[in-house]
């Protein structure tokens, strides 16, 4: 396969420990297969129920998927401020260099406000038992 980018051959590098991964060693992109992108995301937070919807915002880009060759699409990942493209055949995901640090690093944010989240509804409903409690009271 060639880099979508630079159309430099890309070569198999083991990402972090936990998946290979199709690296260009020129423009330091990579292409993730359809389900390595929420595995890169479950390093840090693995709920899926929580992360939201993947994909916002579509348009078409003139890159080619590496896969099939099919233009990629860019799209905004999970509302946040972030564009990575997609291949519209499900084949997977372009990350430019530095945005699998920035999607990780948007999902251990997520996590930390979804856990702030839960613990603010645990203390309000103690809150809310407590005051019940006390109404009940003869």
């Amino acid at each position: 396969m060639d880099c979508p980018k630079c159309a430099a051959a890309l070569t198999k590098k083991y990402y972090k420990g936990m998946m290979e991964v199709d690296y260009c060693p020129t423009c330091r992109g990579m292409w993730l297969d359809f389900n390595e992108l929420d595995r890169l995301e479950d390093v840090v937070f693995d709920e899926d129920q929580y992360k939201g919807s993947l994909v916002h915002r579509e348009t078409d880009v003139a890159w080619p998927c590496p896969a099939c060759g099919a233009h990629l699409r860019e799209f905004q990942y999970r509302l946040y401020d972030l564009k990575l493209e997609l291949c519209p055949q499900n084949h997977g995901f372009w990350l430019d260099a530095g945005e699998d640090e920035r999607v990780m690093e948007i999902m251990r944010t997520h996590h930390a406000r979804i856990d702030r989240k839960k613990d603010a509804e645990s203390e309000w409903k103690q809150v809310l038992k407590g005051l019940h409690s006390f109404f009940q009271k003869p």
